[in-house]
């Protein structure tokens, strides 16, 4: 086993549990962030950000520049105050426009930079959003919390942790334009039994560094991976958004909550006002090659077959293959409907959908260009290397926003499923000058989040799922938009899928998956398949997709339709709640994995327990969080329909003994406070 993952294994068996109320934030830590922002901006010659402007450093610069102030109360808990900085001499204006949060010890800016002036800037390089030296006491050496991304492995999403002690330093970046290709753009940054959260919001090529400056410092910088750039007169650009969240009481896993807590009060979007709820949606992708086979009978088809198994869909999924492409559905590039599979658009298969009570997903990606399709031939001068749609480019946005958004309207779309099956970075830098290196990025980044709040401004109602080869495109200015529906590539196999729910919780609230209701099932196939409740369970998350082969009769729809019940009942009303890991992380076939969901508001939850292939035991005692010590609690084991009672102290002090005789199973325990 990985070092990191042993240090994360030790620090989960060392975990205490602490009361319900100890998720919310303190007025401590809220103190505390507010002071630390005093502090970090109230100086406006040493701002927790830097840059090198005509080969002189920003901390030499700004103390001379003309600076001002604004502050405006966005709500009731958020306050936006303005910094501003401009030089007399070139024009230039540099931004920071910065949100401190009061319900939460969190704050976020994104720093600006507009040339102001008639003439060309000298050289901007080396911008750094946030740079910060952290100073810890005399007990505790820095301690970083990070993980994996979504490189399509069996573990995506694991949890690492990397100790800085004198003289270390860590770089951490995306890899290839996509920001959690690689690694995940969140961090955890403990010393002394409090810490800081991190987050970026960047969907592109960011880069990270905690780099150790004597006895007790560490430097912490965070920007736009390459910026080396003149700023023509008039033109404004912007870094990556940084967003900090402040901890304290020894306690990480709490902080993680409170994290949770936080990205869905301020950050999850919300189409018609309210949070996605989790969903059961289904497709033929499976069966058919995507939908380079499908066509409207089939179509009809499915969804039939679902509704006369009694199999509750909240959505039809059309995933990628119905436009039209010569090759296969990688063909991409010519976004108009495949009249000839669909000679009455997917329109006539939305209006079934929605007669029947669902809703429809389609799938776009917009942003790769294939040769011999529309764009290709018609618009060459908006495609980068001729294979990267240029979203910088003002025109080719243009288009694109008002195509799609017919598309949306005439089709009947409620989600519009955006992927990106390609590394953007070589083609934005190819297209830089030397004097220009980052802007094609920058240009793409702001473009595509531009293009994504239009769609949003013209359609209210309308969910946007981000998946770039599956979750490879999960920055934190990508999750105020849209979720990941398909939240990895690698998918089914059930070690791989507990495994990624386990990590993904920790960060992201509100992610999906695949599920074929069996132990072991193809990316693509057909044909009947054993259903399984380990299989199943190893796959559930809040979006919850179907690929089964319904021209099947032969199939045991009605374990399906009880082990959907299940997910809908006991699972998917918790997902919104407080995640506890029970176990230590392992892949090993030998070990127990368990997670928590708590809601102490609402005094319910339930216990994930996965007793692998391999393990020897029959049972595992896992110690409980988040419950009141003196109350009694009803749990019910949906594996044996029985219940018991006991009270919270037991359960979190001496732990929920669940007991599963065959290998591998899954056990669900529900748990309602009396």
């Amino acid at each position: 086993m990985d070092l990191s993952l042993l240090l994360v294994a030790a620090a989960l068996v060392a975990v205490v549990a602490l009361p319900a109320d100890a998720v919310a934030p303190t007025a401590a830590e809220k103190d505390w962030a507010r002071r630390w922002v005093e502090t970090a901006f109230g100086r406006p010659e040493a701002p927790p950000l830097s840059f090198l402007y005509d080969g002189q450093p920003s901390g030499e610069l700004l103390a001379r520049w003309q600076f001002s102030q604004a502050e405006e109360r966005l709500d009731r808990n958020r306050t936006q105050r303005t910094l501003t900085w401009r030089d007399p001499g070139t024009g230039l204006e540099v931004r920071c426009v910065l949100v401190s949060y009061q319900d939460f010890p969190t704050v976020e800016w994104t720093v600006y930079l507009k040339n102001t002036g008639a003439a060309d800037t000298p050289i901007l390089e080396q911008i750094q959003a946030l740079d910060l030296h952290l100073e810890r006491g005399e007990a505790g050496e820095f301690l970083l919390r990070h993980g994996v991304g979504s490189p399509c492995r069996r573990d995506d999403y694991a949890p690492l942790q990397t100790p800085l002690g004198p003289e270390a330093t860590k770089r951490i970046t995306a890899a290839g334009g996509r920001p959690t290709n690689s690694d995940l753009c969140y961090f955890n940054l403990e010393w002394g039994g409090e810490g800081v959260l991190l987050a970026i919001g960047w969907p592109g090529q960011w880069a990270a560094t905690f780099a150790r400056e004597g006895e007790r410092g560490l430097r912490l910088r965070v920007g736009q991976e390459l910026t080396h750039f003149r700023l023509h007169p008039g033109e404004e650009v912007r870094t990556p958004l940084v967003a900090l969240q402040f901890w304290q009481g020894g306690d990480w896993i709490r902080a993680q909550n409170v994290w949770r807590r936080w990205m869905i009060a301020h950050n999850l979007p919300r189409p018609g006002g309210k949070l996605p709820p989790p969903q059961f949606v289904a497709s033929s992708s499976r069966q058919y090659g995507e939908m380079i086979h499908a066509n409207e009978e089939n179509q009809r088809m499915f969804i039939d077959r679902y509704l006369e198994e009694k199999l509750p869909l909240d959505y039809w999924w059309m995933d990628a293959g119905w436009y039209v492409n010569e090759t296969g559905w990688p063909n991409v590039g010519t976004w108009e409907v495949d009249r000839k599979r669909f000679p009455r658009g997917l329109r006539a298969v939305s209006d079934y959908a929605h007669a029947k009570g669902l809703k429809t997903v389609v799938w776009f990606e917009p942003e790769r260009v294939t040769a011999g399709t529309w764009l290709a031939t018609e618009h060459p001068e908006w495609v980068l290397g001729g294979t990267l749609l240029n979203l910088g480019h003002p025109e080719a946005w243009q288009w694109l926003t008002n195509h799609v958004d017919h598309l949306i309207t005439e089709e009947g779309i409620d989600t519009y499923r955006q992927d990106f099956n390609m590394d953007p970075l070589p083609f934005w830098r190819a297209n830089d000058a030397e004097d220009r290196q980052g802007i094609t990025e920058i240009r793409h980044v702001t473009g595509l989040l531009a293009y994504w709040d239009e769609l949003r401004r013209r359609h209210p109602n309308l969910l946007i799922d981000t998946c770039a080869s599956g979750g490879r495109r999960n920055d934190l200015e990508t999750l105020r938009r849209a979720v990941p529906l398909w939240r990895t590539d690698y998918a089914y196999e059930p070690v791989g899928t507990q495994c990624h729910t386990y990590g993904i919780s920790f960060w992201i609230p509100y992610s999906g998956t695949g599920t074929c209701f069996a132990r072991s099932a193809a990316y693509y196939g057909e044909g009947k398949l054993d259903v399984d409740a380990y299989g199943f369970f190893s796959n559930a998350a809040p979006s919850l997709g179907s690929g089964l082969d319904m021209r099947v009769r032969e199939t045991d729809y009605r374990k399906v339709r009880r082990l959907v019940e299940q997910w809908r009942e006991y699972l998917a009303p918790h997902y919104y709640g407080d995640y506890y890991p029970l176990t230590p992380y392992s892949q090993d076939e030998s070990v127990w994995l368990a997670w928590q969901f708590d809601g102490p508001e609402q005094g319910t939850g339930v216990v994930q327990a996965f007793r692998r292939a391999e393990s020897p035991y029959e049972s595992a005692r896992l110690r409980l969080r988040g419950l009141s010590p003196r109350t009694e609690y009803t749990l019910t084991d949906l594996t044996t329909g029985k219940t018991r009672t006991e009270r919270g102290h037991v359960l979190m002090e001496q732990g929920l003994l669940v007991t599963l005789p065959e290998r591998p199973a899954a056990g669900v325990i529900a748990y309602r406070r009396q």
